[in-house]
């Protein structure tokens, strides 16, 4: 019996070691003799010791943090642009052959884009199309990297660094903006009332009895306040029945 604990001993390594378990969000990717056999999993599996290894490839959403690159604008603006990138493996038997180590090629490709598309963009465009920018390079980045059996969802540019003289430039320029706005809409105002004041003339020129309807309008609200004394201009139309009363009763000469 002690003779064969040995042989026991070693059955039971080369069973343990041709037993792997891959979680769901793993693959195992087989390679028989150094020649790829695919991947598999997840669940229970076996291999052949020494004859096979197993590379381990998660296919779960990375995030990648692409680091501040420097960069110039289309419009010669010096800037600081960061970004975020999400990714996951889709083919992991390419993402083991193919690439050496995919996370790094992924951060350099997603750095060089990241320059190379913020370079074309004029300063306006990147701070206030990002949507746009952000497509622009997830495009770029999935296109690259999917001979990699990569598959790149969402980039999204996290922050844009200008100098400070060119912030000061940009808080005037909104200034300027605002006061033109105010200014436009001022004399729109200005217009509106002057339009509503030529309407209220020609109302009147055509009806008179329409001013002195007004004047006696204005006489009601100045008698409602509380004043001593009211100095109020008589338009002379009131007084003009009055007149023709007194020419055809005074006696003719």
């Amino acid at each position: 019996m002690i003779g064969f604990m040995p042989i026991i001993i070693i059955l039971a390594i080369i069973i343990i070691n041709s037993v792997k378990i891959v979680p769901e969000y793993e693959r195992g990717v087989i390679f028989r003799l150094g020649r790829l056999v695919g991947a598999r999993g997840p669940g229970l599996f076996f291999i052949i010791p020494i004859v096979d290894r197993m590379v381990r490839m998660s296919l779960r959403t990375i995030t990648l943090d692409v680091p501040i690159q420097e960069v110039i604008t289309k419009d010669n603006v010096p800037a600081k642009v960061n970004a975020v990138c999400y990714f996951r493996v889709m083919d992991p038997a390419k993402a083991v052959v193919e690439v050496q180590d995919y996370i790094m090629a992924t951060s350099q490709i997603a750095q060089t884009s990241l320059r190379s598309v913020v370079g074309q963009a004029d300063l306006d465009e990147l701070l206030s199309q990002r949507e746009k920018i952000n497509t622009h390079l997830q495009q770029i980045i999935d296109l690259q990297t999917d001979p990699w059996g990569i598959k790149v969802s969402i980039v999204e540019v996290k922050d844009v660094q200008i100098p400070e003289q060119m912030q000061r430039a940009i808080a005037h320029q909104a200034e300027a903006e605002r006061d033109r706005r105010a200014k436009i809409i001022n004399a729109e105002g200005e217009y509106q009332a002057a339009q509503k004041l030529a309407d209220a003339a020609k109302i009147i020129a055509e009806q008179p009895i329409a001013l002195q309807l007004r004047y006696m309008q204005t006489a009601i609200e100045i008698a409602n306040e509380k004043s001593s004394t009211t100095i109020f201009p008589l338009p002379i139309e009131l007084l003009k029945p009055f007149i023709q009363m007194m020419d055809k009763s005074a006696p003719k000469a």
